[in-house]
């Protein structure tokens, strides 16, 4: 029997960090879980150390500064999460000939253009968080063009953490009626579909970028409503209120949003071993696992 491939996973508290160390299976993987707590990826010094000693076959970069509206006052910050983490990883990860698999965002596009976004259109964030990110992508592509993958996702939620699966969870349980933004467009994406298109990755350890979302196409408007059916279904909620569709106009928030972020996955689907499940029906499934 082979041995395990020894991956080094940074951001290992994050939501997709704990999702990819219940999902990958033991057998296969020897997943090194990396925490900010223990280990500050913008510390290049400290980060050259902790590879070193570990000497992994793979790393997969999940940490990041995903806090979008506080990234506009807390720029510097971010910027060492999601642009200087990511160019010392890649560098490493050249020097000692190891596959780096980044995870970027949506966030990176205008979305202005209003069809599904190839690996190869046009960036142009509008938001800091979007800006640290794609500076990130760049370091990557740059430092180790021959050894790393960009996989850029959008709207990412699961049973742990933060996301706007458990926002809307607690509000409707608060409140008695909820606004939600119905003109920005996007795909959900459940950590757990992310993680299966992670694992493919692995296998095959592909170079350049691709992009992967759960199937479909939703509101954030449709998404709360979804989330509120399954979840009364479920026994999560024990009623229903008033869900109001507004238009981000009258929900203003620090950073801008793209209002069109679809991903198009054609090319991960050439690639990969792997096809998405329409959102839906991973969020029947996390919010099964939440019941």
């Amino acid at each position: 029997m082979s041995q395990p491939l020894k991956v080094a996973l940074t951001g290992a508290g994050g939501q997709l960090g704990q999702t990819l160390q219940q999902y990958l299976s033991a057998e296969r993987y020897q997943i090194i879980p990396i925490t900010h707590a223990e280990l500050d990826i913008s510390d290049e010094t400290a980060l050259r150390k902790h590879l070193t000693d570990i000497k992994p076959d793979a790393i997969i970069n999940a940490a990041a500064y995903t806090a979008v509206d506080a990234a506009e006052t807390d720029d510097l910050v971010a910027r060492a999460a999601n642009a200087t983490g990511p160019k010392n990883l890649a560098r490493w990860a050249a020097e000692n000939d190891t596959w780096l698999l980044q995870i970027s965002t949506d966030f990176v596009f205008s979305g202005r253009n209003h069809r599904p976004y190839t690996p190869d259109d046009q960036t142009d964030p509008l938001s800091i968080y979007g800006r640290t990110k794609l500076e990130g992508e760049l370091h990557v592509r740059y430092l180790a063009p021959k050894h790393s993958l960009v996989l850029r996702t959008s709207w990412v939620y699961s049973q742990f953490g933060r996301n706007f699966l458990k926002t809307m969870l607690k509000l409707m349980a608060e409140r008695d009626v909820l606004k939600v933004v119905t003109d920005q467009i996007g795909t959900p994406s459940s950590t757990w579909g992310l993680a299966r298109c992670i694992e493919s990755a692995l296998q095959i350890r592909p170079v350049g970028t691709l992009h992967w979302s759960d199937a479909g196409v939703a509101s954030w408007y449709d998404f709360a409503v979804a989330i509120q059916d399954e979840a009364v279904k479920a026994g999560l909620l024990d009623k229903r209120i008033p869900i109001a569709a507004i238009p981000a106009s009258d929900y203003p928030t620090p950073a801008k949003r793209p209002p069109y972020s679809v991903l198009d996955k054609s090319q991960t689907l050439a690639v990969l071993d792997v096809s998405p499940r329409h959102w839906r029906h991973e969020l029947v499934d996390v919010i099964a696992a939440m019941a």
